[in-house]
């Protein structure tokens, strides 16, 4: 079989079989191997290279194998600790976690105590009788003191060493190396390294999988291996995953010959054997495998690596040296993303654990160490890109603002020129057609196609350039469709109860002897409280009242349509918008009535339109861990349609950030979307980011901390091209984002600022510091900053009246609201603790 008929099997999505992939050892058209290895690279992973920022926690240096090439492990020296003491372990730690890093890698020599006595003397003084068993301790004592998530390299283990580390570390690796045993006879690089043995290194990796431990591993080349050696190895690490499915990455590392070693004249594999290994991997392991080799090893040759096929250069520390290579230095983080970006890619932060297993720690991850995982990635499983926390009140960080000018209309930018030793004649391409898709995208979503799933994903996962260009295009619709003109409304929130019988875990607002928080006392509003609030919001210059509250356990059908009869007795003009589908659903259950009927009744009452609340994440893979017991996603929709059929318009949110992922904003969108071109019924849309402080899914440590800030001024992006023209209002949470996110929002797609809200209690609720009100002075001041002009309007878009407008400028200071106790629902004092 020809090098070409290989080939078009992978370019066809063929997996290689083993004959197949046997056949590569005597195939050296480079070029080709490339090319095809670098378009499966870009088919998962896009135009992102990863790497993990660390440190290196050498604890021991001490090693019973003597392989021929290593300078990291040692004899005992006189005077020279044979472990690194606990202090020390943490001094590197700590830096490490000031210079911004994740990870800490511990590395560590095989088994020292089994040949010297010096390493048994030092463990028995440390409390310990195995490497191993100190290695837990002091993982453990990085994670408590510092945050720092370990990732452990030492060696062979049993199933049992592997179940006792696996608590006090994200991902575990050992290099295979080399699946040739016969480098292991007199002479090869492995004589006397019993821990070499291939068997025994595939059983520990074996292990791992049946632990669900996330596991690096590799190879290393050109230490006397052939071609077809490396790769039998390669097949056989595939074959491991093949059944457990945990091996994160896979490692192609590149023979470099130290001085002092029994190898310092052994010939190094030039690049081009590097490039073929690489390449070679990716066409056996396929598109989804995160391929790595060090950049240290090879610098000057990061972009020709890049075209081979890999996605990620492995750990790197802005703190501590590599100590199995010392005498090559890690390349700075700045100067890695400049040759990163010169190859046509982004350079990406990730943890020590890969996105894929991040995303699902309930399989791949310790209970224990779930709570640090979530809270450092962002929905994409990647490392954090900043610290800001929606509602928290950080400052927004800094995003590059959506510039004025147009993305050229083949999506391309100017290309940096080719290195001189490989023409990259298909990645180029290939890099050019990606962003002529993502322009293309960007095209037919403001020419008002629908776009699909995986386009809307593509869109929530831009960074960098595109980041900028999904931002552009968002812009440039909201120009086009809402001129500059950005609107508000005055409108007053009215939560006339707290208590609630349902247990979202997103939830800090709800109270009662069945909610899961008890911040703040258990409240059910009586007729004339709510009735006082009205008017005061009516005399402040209110058009809207906006009420929700909890799904109390004694309310009826009767009771909401009692609050609206109530309202509209002492000011009959006021717009009710008013119960979310929730509460529409369980009115309607409670008085044995059809939807439709409850929804006239309502009308009736004087409700004028739905909040589209309790929408959460309109995906039932998401609502089965956050709301288990809510209304389902097919619900919440049959309730704004038939609202929508009744003549009730209304809103539509989405509470996005906690364990959701972009398929589920998708999905989302899309769902909406269709009931929209089939009603017309939504007057805008309303993203809501997960506010996570004092959430009970955030305390338990089972959701990350809301979406990053690039995230959540994507989602206003995203919405504005997706929804197009269906939904033409996108609305911007300033409680949640802050004025500063706010303001970014607006450049982003969004055209309406939301409510002055007077009381708002909810956010306030998960912990948000912004909110109770805005008051229009303030809105009017932050929309003209940005050259923007502000209109105050009704809940329905029409222009305010201008009674009311000068009504709301210079309102007088609002009366301190009363909630009035119920205290039956309160718990006992015993009961709150034992939550």
């Amino acid at each position: 079989m020809t090098t070409d008929e290989i080939l078009s099997r992978v370019e066809a999505r063929r997996r290689l079989s083993p004959a197949e992939a046997l056949a590569l050892a005597d195939r050296s058209d480079l070029q080709s191997l490339m090319t095809v290895a670098a378009a499966l690279r870009d088919e998962a992973h896009g135009d992102l290279v990863s790497y993990s920022r660390k440190v290196f926690i050498p604890l021991t240096q001490l090693c019973r194998d003597v392989c021929h090439y290593c300078t990291f492990a040692h004899p005992p020296r006189p005077g020279e600790p044979a472990y690194l003491g606990a202090e020390q372990v943490l001094a590197i730690a700590r830096a490490g976690a000031r210079a911004g890093c994740h990870e800490a890698l511990f590395t560590l020599g095989d088994k020292p105590e089994l040949r010297y006595g010096a390493a048994r003397e030092a463990l028995a003084q440390l409390g310990h009788e195995t490497t191993l068993s100190y290695l837990a301790e002091m993982a453990g004592l990085v994670l408590r003191e510092t945050g720092l998530l370990p990732h452990l390299n030492p060696g062979l283990m049993t199933r049992a060493d592997i179940d006792r580390l696996r608590p006090v570390s994200v991902s575990q690796g050992i290099m295979l190396e080399s699946a040739a045993e016969r480098l292991r006879r007199r002479g090869g690089p492995h004589f006397g390294s019993p821990d070499k043995d291939p068997a025994v290194r595939l059983d520990t990796i074996r292990a791992a999988g049946e632990a669900t431990v996330p596991f690096t591993t590799g190879i290393l080349i050109g230490i006397g291996e052939t071609r077809r050696e490396r790769i039998e190895a390669l097949l056989a690490l595939r074959d491991l995953h093949d059944c457990y499915g945990h091996l994160q990455e896979i490692i192609i590392q590149n023979f470099r010959a130290k001085p002092g070693t029994r190898m310092a004249q052994a010939p190094e594999p030039d690049l081009d054997d590097h490039l073929w290994t690489i390449a070679v991997a990716r066409l056996i392991f396929g598109p989804a495998m995160n391929i790595q080799a060090p950049p240290n090893l090879n610098p000057g040759a990061l972009a020709e690596m890049i075209a081979a096929g890999i996605n990620d250069w492995g750990g790197v520390s802005p703190v501590t040296p590599d100590h199995v290579n010392p005498e090559r230095p890690w390349p700075g983080l700045d100067r890695l993303a400049e040759q990163t970006a010169a190859a046509d890619k982004l350079l990406v932060e990730r943890l020590a654990i890969y996105p894929a297993y991040a995303r699902d720690p309930g399989r791949w991850l310790d209970p224990a160490l779930r709570p640090a995982v979530l809270r450092a990635i962002d929905a994409q499983g990647l490392a954090r890109s900043d610290d800001w926390v929606p509602g928290a009140g950080t400052e927004p960080p800094l995003v590059i603002a959506p510039h004025p000018d147009p993305l050229p209309a083949s999506g391309a930018r100017e290309k940096r020129k080719p290195s001189p030793r490989f023409s990259r004649e298909r990645e180029g391409p290939a890099q050019r057609e990606g962003e002529a898709q993502l322009a293309a995208v960007l095209h037919r979503a403001a020419s008002g196609e629908e776009v699909s799933e995986t386009e809307i994903v593509r869109l929530f996962a831009a960074r960098g350039e595109a980041f900028e260009a999904v931002c552009r295009a968002a812009d440039r619709l909201r120009q086009r469709v809402s001129g500059d003109t950005v609107s508000y409304v005055v409108t007053r929130n009215i939560n006339y109860t707290n208590i609630c019988y349902f247990r979202c875990q997103f939830c800090a607002f709800s109270k009662g002897k069945l909610s899961e928080n008890l911040r703040g006392r258990p409240y059910d509003l009586d007729l004339p409280e709510i009735q006082r609030r009205v008017e005061e919001a009516w005399d402040r210059g209110a058009t809207e009242v906006c009420m929700q509250g909890g799904i109390h356990p004694e309310y009826t059908g009767a009771t909401y349509l009692a609050i609206c009869r109530a309202i509209k007795e002492v000011v009959p003009d006021i717009h009710i918008h008013a119960f979310s589908p929730l509460e529409i659903w369980q009115g309607a259950k409670t008085l044995g009535r059809t939807l439709a009927d409850f929804l006239r009744d309502l009308k009736a009452a004087g409700l004028s339109s739905l909040p589209g609340t309790a929408a959460e994440i309109l995906d039932d893979e998401v609502r089965a861990v956050i709301c288990p017991d809510k209304i389902k996603t097919g619900q919440w929709l049959e309730v704004m349609e038939a609202a929508h059929a009744a003549g009730l318009r209304g809103t539509v949110t989405i509470m996005y950030g906690h364990v959701d992922r972009y398929e589920h904003w998708a999905r989302h969108l899309l769902r909406i979307r269709a009931l929209q071109a089939r009603t017309g019924g939504f007057t805008e849309f309303v993203p809501l980011p997960f506010v996570p402080m004092e959430t009970p899914i955030y305390l338990k440590g089972r959701a990350r901390r809301g979406p990053t800030y690039r995230e959540a001024v994507l989602m206003h992006a995203v919405a504005r091209l997706a929804l197009h023209p269906v939904i033409t209002n996108i609305q911007t949470s300033w409680v949640k984002m802050g004025a500063g996110g706010a303001a970014a929002c607006l450049k982003a797609g969004a055209n309406d600022l939301g409510g002055t809200l007077m009381n708002e209690s909810i956010t306030r609720a998960a912990g948000a510091v912004h909110g109770q009100e805005m008051p229009p002075e303030h809105m009017e001041a932050l929309i003209r900053s940005l050259g923007r002009v502000p209109r105050q309007r009704t809940t329905l878009y029409a222009n305010a009246p201008a009674e009311r407008k000068a009504a709301s400028f210079g309102a007088a200071p609002l009366t301190e609201p009363v909630n009035t106790l119920a205290r039956r629902y309160e718990r006992e004092p015993q009961s709150a603790a034992a939550d």
